[in-house]
């Protein structure tokens, strides 16, 4: 036993991190598009205007899909490249760009999974007030009626929103990511109620003008947590931990509850709406309803987790790593038991199809004298990150794992200084080239996984 036979491995990507502006097609500029030109924001004052060249290279890149053996790729649609002004008049260009990266897919036996916001909020919305401003309900309400007639004759997955805990945690209240804002906390709340909204319009949007039965899901991410032992009292203290709000209210986003009960319990979290009530909007009953718009499948994007124990106060615990514990490219811890615990503990909770979304690692990659990219770093990851999903795939209605990423990009603040791919992209020529891992990863989807450690 382990993965379902028709389990769904695939790999992710986003826009903005790929597809470079593609200045020609009269795309109109999102918030990263403006972030990324004061240097300072960036790494290396780099930003995504080319990108991997996606724009132009897609039907390459599918063909590598499937010489990989992906069976789904997850992207998302820059909603500005579609709606220049993010509502108004459409950009034909941009929607026969993406029209034909689907039938790109398709042709190469690739199912294809829309993700509709990942982070590339229109600069002319963000003007009017971006996600502070109520008619963004509407305004994302009817993108996602444009993409669902564009493309649901040919497209079933959508998922709506990427990390709202990023895009408003970074963008709105750490100013660390663009828009680069550092607002009150009691306006990231205002924020955070209109996402919400804004997932369930979206939602509303693309089950009236889907083209077929769609499926439907949502990405939010999080530090899973998983016990330091499997006795009891650690199992219920990393349960509880994992679904309180975050310690620090400065830094409050960083949690799954807030973000999740709503969507899918139809009310946000009783410790939350006590500990931040002085920061509340009025939330409304109609509120909740349209927030709690039935999704059929849950995502989540899981890349690392905390230890924790049931502390001798009866409180949860955290432990502390230990001196020399191991860490990705990127100083991210390496966990893999979040892997188990975490879609363990979400499905519990939860009750919906899992998808994990996003799980990957950056490595100091580089192509070798023989010409090819040895990445063994990121092969010991995968294989310990899987085998771990391997086993609660026994145990939970598993449907998918989506790795990050199907090639190096843009890595957001960190400019092109990350590499998570699954193929190297030579930034200076735009040759791709599959890593050892991306032939690993092919032979794990052919046998689905049989050869992972139990």
């Amino acid at each position: 036993m382990g993965f379902a036979k028709n389990f769904v491995w695939g790999a992710a990507t986003s826009a903005y991190q790929i597809e470079g502006t593609g200045a020609e097609d009269r795309k109109g500029k999102n918030i990263w598009d403006i972030y990324t030109k004061e240097p300072w924001h960036i790494y290396g004052g780099h930003t995504g205007d080319i990108a991997c060249d996606h724009y132009h290279r897609f039907r390459e890149d599918a063909v590598l899909m499937k010489e990989m053996g992906l069976k789904a790729y997850r992207f998302s649609i820059d909603w500005s490249r579609v709606l220049p002004e993010g509502i108004g008049k459409v950009n034909e260009v941009g929607i026969e760009f993406y029209s034909n990266v689907i039938n790109a897919l398709l042709e190469n036996g690739i199912e294809p999974y829309i993700t509709l916001y990942h982070w590339e909020l229109p600069y002319e919305l963000y003007k009017r007030g971006g996600w502070m401003n109520p008619e963004i309900i509407e305004w994302f309400g009817n993108y996602a009626k444009l993409v669902a007639e564009c493309f649901s004759d040919r497209v079933t997955h959508f998922f709506t929103l990427n990390e709202p805990q990023c895009f408003i945690g970074l963008g709105c209240l750490t100013g660390e990511h663009a828009p680069g804002i550092k607002a009150s906390i009691k306006d990231t709340f205002i924020m955070s109620h209109n996402v919400l909204k804004s997932h369930g319009r979206a939602v509303q949007m693309l089950r009236q003008y889907g083209k077929q039965p769609l499926t439907i899901g949502y990405a939010p991410t999080c530090s899973m947590c998983y016990p330091e032992t499997d006795k009891p009292e650690d199992i219920k203290a990393a349960r509880q931990k994992l679904f309180s709000m975050q310690e620090d209210d400065k830094n409050w986003t960083w949690n799954v509850a807030w973000w999740s009960d709503p969507v899918i319990l139809g009310h946000y979290p009783k410790e939350g709406l006590q500990r931040y009530e002085a920061y509340l909007p009025d939330i409304t009953d109609e509120d909740m309803k349209l927030i709690a718009e039935p999704i059929d499948v849950y995502g989540q994007n899981i890349y690392n987790g905390r230890c924790i124990r049931m502390g001798e106060d009866g409180q949860p615990q955290e432990v502390k790593r230990p001196v020399g514990f191991p860490r990705t490219a990127m100083y991210w811890p390496v966990t893999p038991e979040c892997l188990y615990w975490g879609p363990k503990f979400l499905y519990e909770r939860y009750n919906k199809p899992i998808y994990i979304t996003e799980n990957g690692v950056s490595c100091c990659d580089s192509v070798s004298l023989d010409g090819k990219v040895h990445d063994p770093d990121r092969i010991d990851f995968l294989a310990r990150y899987l085998t771990q999903l391997k086993k609660v795939a026994k145990e939970i209605d598993l449907r998918g794992y989506f790795q990050w990423s199907l090639m190096d990009n843009f890595e957001w603040t960190r400019g092109y200084s990350e590499r998570f791919g699954l193929i190297f992209i030579d930034y200076q020529t735009q040759s791709r080239i599959l890593k050892d891992s991306a032939y690993w990863y092919k032979e794990l989807i052919r046998t689905n996984g049989k050869n992972l450690g139990e």
